[in-house]
This record gives C-alpha cells, structure tokens and sequence, in this order.
C-alpha cells in the first residue's frame, strides 16, 4: 500500500490540475470577447460540426443500405427547409427530418 506522503501528494496533484483546467477558460475569456477569431469560430464552428456529422451519418447509411440514398436524401432536404421555414428550430427540424427518414424507410 502507497504511503500517506505518496497519496497526499497525488492528491495535491490532481486537485491543481483540476483546478487549473477549470479556471484557465475564465481567465481567458475576456480576451476571447474581443477576438475577431473567436467570433468568426462562433458562426462557423456549429455549421461546420454539423455538417461533419450529416456527412458521417450520411456515409454510414449509404454504405450501409444503398437503397435508402434516395431516402436520406430526402430526408436532409426536408430537414433544411424546416430549419428554414420555422425560423431556425433545430431541434424541430432535426426531429421531423429524423421521422421522415424513418417513416420513408420503413415504408418502402
């Protein structure tokens, strides 16, 4: 069994490196309001990961079945025009492109 002096000094370790992985975001941030990076990221950043992931979702049930390409397809183009006409509800899009793509699946 590991000595006191070993066990506390792993402690003091892990408790300032936990600390300091929570502390360094706010010691930058305010730096991070002014940068012109930091805000060009902020808009593309979430288009970006989301596209990513319709790609990788999109090559997986392609490569998966086929048959359904025309189905996910569809599915992405309703998708988007619900994005777009609800006034950009993500979670209403996504959810009614995820129940097309199924209902189309499921269908046919």
């Amino acid at each position: 069994m590991p000595s006191i002096t070993y066990l506390a000094a792993v402690l003091a370790i892990v408790f300032g490196i936990t600390f300091a992985l929570r502390a360094v975001p706010f010691a930058v941030l305010r730096t991070l309001r002014t940068s012109a990076i930091a805000r060009r990221l902020a808009v593309w950043m979430p288009v970006g990961i989301l596209a990513i992931l319709a790609v990788t979702a999109l090559h997986g049930t392609i490569a998966a079945d086929p048959h359904a390409t025309l189905y996910a397809l569809l599915a992405v183009a309703v998708t988007a025009g619900v994005h777009l006409a609800s006034g950009r509800r993500a979670i209403l899009s996504v959810g009614i492109g995820t129940a097309v793509y199924v209902a189309l699946v499921n269908a046919f």
